[in-house]
């Protein structure tokens, strides 16, 4: 099988994150391929947690609830390609790109490192859903206030972000309705795929 690249969107609680590690273990299970995973998200909580001057600028914009600078994202995704990535890796993107600026930057790097067939998977998961698995989960940033901001932040920058790539060439958006057993998000996107 080719190296595949995946760009994941879903709005915050859809289950990205457990649904890129099922499709990391179905890949790895396939052909034994690595993955390369870009998940800005991680790295910004390390930039925080290090105490550093732009660890408190980003803990102050983060804690009102705003998308951070573009640039951060675009550099830290450009960083782990740099590092990790190489001909034979499968790639798989989470919550970037997350504008419509980062999705042309995407777009040349997939250009630059010869990435075809790029797989957009959305995870579909209604507003009231998604509000009620992110207060279960309790994590502190996850208050009423700040998770209705974190919705309107999705509508406004990261579904026309993903929607910069409809019906362009080398990309496919598949929708998966995400309000179903994990299992049966993980077989729907495993058939959508065609695998």
């Amino acid at each position: 099988m080719q190296p595949q690249t995946f760009a994941f969107f879903g709005i915050v609680g859809s289950g990205k994150g457990t649904q890129i590690k099922l499709l990391m273990d179905f890949l790895k299970g396939k052909d034994g391929k690595e993955c390369v995973y870009a998940y800005p998200g991680n790295e910004y909580r390390k930039i925080i947690e290090s105490g550093s001057y732009t660890g408190d600028l980003m803990k102050d914009s983060v804690s009102r609830g705003e998308l951070q600078p573009g640039f951060f994202s675009d550099a830290i995704v450009t960083n782990i390609l740099i590092s990790a990535l190489s001909r034979d890796k499968h790639l798989i993107t989470d919550g970037y790109p997350r504008a419509v600026d980062q999705s042309l930057s995407f777009e040349r790097m997939m250009k630059f490192y010869n990435r075809e067939n790029v797989k957009i998977i959305y995870i579909e998961v209604g507003k009231e859903e998604a509000m009620k698995r992110n207060l279960l989960r309790g994590r502190h940033d996850d208050t009423e206030e700040g998770l209705a901001k974190r919705f309107e932040e999705y509508v406004n920058n990261v579904v026309p972000a993903m929607n910069y790539f409809k019906d362009k060439e080398n990309y496919t958006i598949y929708t998966i309705n995400g309000e179903q057993t994990v299992p049966n998000v993980h077989k729907d996107i495993i058939k959508a795929l065609g695998f």
